[in-house]
């Protein structure tokens, strides 16, 4: 009896770099000219973005950081803020060492922004506070090295939204308040952006299962919410919150104005998520179900367990797109008087001693609304490959 062969696999093809560049960008007369042509654009792009950075008056930036940041936020209470971003840094580090993927992401992004803002030109405290916040990261990392409690680490997580916001805003034991009015800067926009993520998306599945009902009740009332409020534009939602909504508390509560903008906000997302998770829904097969009924699971089962983690997996990439419309439209809050970051922008400019610095003001909140649009994008297209959205 003959012994089997051996088979070998394929050598792994490898070229170098002059074979790539010649490949991919010089195949052809046509593909070299507009290789040419894009180079000559990054390079005029670059030495016009570097001129503008050396030579813009970056002053107005340091002088106002804090206002960008926090707003109004009580100078004697900024410790508050300083405290939860802390603890947000040690839950990072921590992650990072437990789950890596999206949190080493995240956590290696923070290292390298605080470094970066810790050369620039900022009095000692501030950047000891900023070395800081990287050695809590570490510690974080270092801690989850030696002591695994992923569920104690889960249980942080889900309980330090509540926990910072409370903390934040004052009112038990010898904390003072600071009310949401004084809210401002970043702060502001990070606020309504997470809890308007956090608040809008379960309302959202609910309302795309809703209208996906067989009962009639609840399948008109998801589908007259939904047509109406994507019907309405935004601006209109923000300031209809802010009059209609105290009609319906009763004498004597109020409701203050960051409060009132987010329910504006919650209502509007929420609406469009659940068109989006719907045509989710629609695109997992009858046959899903069906087969599960077999199996005897029941409605609720099936819906939990089958059906909805496969039209979330499919409209990730859209959901992901209507978190970050969220993030920008916090700037329309300064309609209604509230300063978030973009709104700090417009009242920095209108500074007696950095009149004329628009520019560098712009530059500035631009590429912070980069940044976390950036991050956004990145952990979904992470997530995606890892759940193999696209792939069959």
């Amino acid at each position: 009896m003959s012994a089997i062969p051996n088979i070998l696999k394929p050598p792994a093809s490898s070229i170098g770099v002059v074979a790539w560049l010649r490949k991919n960008l010089f195949s052809s007369w046509a593909n070299s000219l507009l290789t040419l042509f894009a180079l000559w654009l990054i390079y005029n792009f670059a030495i016009g973005l570097w001129g503008f950075v050396a030579s813009a008056n970056w002053n107005v930036i340091t002088v106002n950081l804090r206002l960008f940041l926090i707003g109004r936020y009580t100078l004697e209470q900024a410790w508050r803020v300083q405290a939860s971003i802390a603890l947000l840094s040690f839950l990072i580090g921590a992650s990072w060492r437990m789950y890596g993927g999206i949190m080493q992401q995240v956590g290696i992004a923070i290292t390298a922004l605080f470094a970066f803002l810790a050369l620039l030109p900022f009095e000692n405290n501030s950047r000891f506070y900023l070395v800081g916040i990287v050695g809590l990261l570490a510690a974080g990392f270092g801690i989850a090295h030696v002591v695994r409690a992923r569920r104690g680490l889960i249980a942080l997580w889900l309980i330090s939204p509540i926990a910072i916001s409370i903390f934040l805003y004052g009112g038990v034991g010898s904390l003072a308040i600071v009310a949401t009015d004084l809210w401002g800067g970043l702060l502001l926009t990070l606020v309504l952006a997470m809890a308007g993520i956090l608040l809008s998306f379960p309302l959202g599945v609910l309302l795309a299962v809703g209208r996906q009902s067989s009962y009639p009740v609840i399948k008109g009332f998801s589908i007259l919410y939904i047509e109406i409020i994507r019907g309405v534009p935004l601006v209109t939602l923000i300031f209809s919150a802010q009059i209609i909504l105290p009609i319906f508390l009763p004498e004597g509560v109020t409701v203050e104005r960051v409060i009132r903008a987010l329910v504006g906000f919650i209502v509007f997302t929420s609406a469009y998520l659940a068109e989006t998770v719907r045509g989710g829904l629609q695109g997992v097969g009858r046959g899903q179900a069906e087969a599960a009924r077999a199996l005897g699971l029941n409605g609720f089962q099936i819906l939990w367990l089958i059906i909805l983690p496969q039209a979330l997996r499919n409209v990730i990439p859209a959901i992901v797109g209507q978190f970050i419309s969220l993030f920008k439209d916090t700037s329309l809050v300064a309609i209604v008087g509230l300063l978030d970051l973009a709104g700090i922008a417009n009242s920095v400019i209108a500074q007696q001693q950095f009149l004329g610095a628009q520019t560098e003001v712009l530059f500035f909140i631009a590429a912070v609304y980069f940044v976390f649009c950036f991050a956004m994008t990145s952990a979904s297209r992470r997530l995606e490959k890892r759940l193999g959205v696209g792939e069959r």
